[in-house]
């Protein structure tokens, strides 16, 4: 039989593979689903690998009140036992707030990640693009992907559409959120890997020394932000610096690709003026590019319910509540060099709804990651990747849940969803 010909089945199919698909699988799988991970690259991780972003942020409030943990502290463990973690640290942010991560290498969580898949079972599917989605009434029937063997049919009980730009639901016809006035995209960014660093010299800098290198290098044309943030190798002098800006629809895919060139254009302009003018970089040079750009923002799936700004301020005490986050709205502007920041309380923290990881227009999918149901406003705090991993576990375990009812993602038992996550080590508050 031929691979144009051959169709496979699984009680959850996750389109896309990045951090918050990857714990989407994982957590299905562990659940007693069969589970198909589809992904384009032949590794997993999305921005987190193939972006290079180098860095999980916003574990806790900034009072030290722990807020994700799950899915998302057993791939850091692993990380660590692999020795591609640094120790949870916190740090001074360019708009001068403290914010606390942790720095990993981009490689070996990819290891980290094939691992995890493997242990629970899922299959992956990777060098797998998505072409087209049949849609029946309500209900996603099939996803078609282009594979190295020809076309691959997938029917699925349960679809998480984990793909960023979320193409699936895209493509089967769900409604999508607009922005609003004076609202455009978030910009793209091209990270790229720079050293070797004295960084003795560079974490002498004071916050001040550094803001006035960032205005120096952004009014010279040398740096497209006006920021010096980077991520610290864990096992070399290196930092992956994430300071370039692209302002597209990545979903469009001449600008996608024009802003691919335009990024590596801009990480040599910035490698120059480091090399040049920056205290413990003068040795260094620009050593890779990111194999993409990290995209911050592109579609956003209209939900049952949309999460707005107000209810991550308030905070909002969802009563589906399925994770929760503490990283503040920061929304990096289409042009200019600056930030729109808006710190949160030292004990603040908020929560993310079942309900909106529900697209309104289907009954049997999920959609996880930077495109779930919330405004700009919103997306600009919950998009990280820490927060991703514990909304993908969260649709983990609610598709496998589901694909024992026929893929009602709605006839879900929200208290036993809850219950299920917490026994895992999730938090919800």
């Amino acid at each position: 039989m031929t691979a144009a010909a051959k169709a496979l089945t699984a009680d959850v199919v996750v389109c896309g593979g990045g951090v918050a698909g990857t714990m989407a699988a994982v957590a299905a799988a562990r659940q007693g689903a069969s589970v198909l991970l589809v992904e384009r690259y032949g590794f997993l991780g999305g921005n987190a690998t193939a972006g290079a972003v180098a860095q999980f942020n916003s574990w806790q409030t900034t009072a030290g009140r722990r807020v994700v943990a799950g899915l998302a502290d057993e791939v850091v463990e692993r990380l660590q036992a692999y020795g591609g973690a640094r120790p949870h640290e916190t740090f001074m942010m360019s708009t001068g707030h403290q914010m606390d991560r942790i720095e990993y290498s981009p490689e070996l969580l990819k290891l980290v990640l094939d691992d995890m898949v493997a242990e629970a079972g899922v299959q992956p599917l990777l060098h797998a693009n998505l072409l087209d989605v049949d849609a029946e009434g309500r209900r996603i029937a099939a996803l078609r992907v282009l594979t190295k063997g020809g076309v691959l049919t997938l029917r699925p009980q349960v679809l998480v559409d984990a793909s960023g730009d979320i193409d699936a639901l895209h493509r089967a016809g769900a409604r999508f959120l607009e922005l609003d006035d004076g609202e455009a995209l978030q910009p793209a960014t091209m990270v790229f890997r720079f050293g070797p660093i004295d960084f003795a010299r560079f974490d002498a800098l004071s916050a001040d020394e550094l803001a006035a290198l960032s205005r120096r290098g952004h009014e010279q044309g040398e740096l497209a932000r006006a920021a010096l943030h980077l991520s610290r190798d864990p096992y070399s002098n290196d930092g992956w610096f994430n300071i370039s800006r692209l302002g597209i629809d990545a979903t469009d895919p001449l600008a996608l690709g024009a802003a691919e060139i335009e990024g590596r254009r801009q990480a040599w302009r910035a490698a120059r003026f480091l090399q040049q003018a920056v205290p413990g970089c003068s040795d260094g040079r620009l050593r890779a590019f990111a194999t993409q750009v990290g995209v911050r923002e592109t579609r956003r799936v209209e939900g049952d319910h949309v999460l707005t700004a107000e209810e991550l301020l308030r905070p909002e005490p969802f009563t589906d509540a399925i994770a929760a986050g503490a990283y503040p709205i920061d929304i990096h502007p289409a042009a200019g060099g600056g930030l729109h920041y808006v710190p949160l309380g030292d004990d603040h923290a908020y929560r993310i709804p079942y309900r909106s990881l529900i697209p309104t227009a289907f009954d049997n999918a999920l959609a996880v990651g930077r495109g779930i149901s919330a405004t700009h406003q919103a997306l600009a705090a919950i998009r990280v990747m820490t927060i991703s991993m514990a909304v993908g576990q969260a649709a983990g375990t609610a598709a496998a849940m589901a694909a024992k009812h026929e893929g009602a993602v709605r006839s879900v038992d929200v208290n036993a969803l809850r219950d299920a996550l917490s026994s895992r080590g999730a938090l919800l508050a």
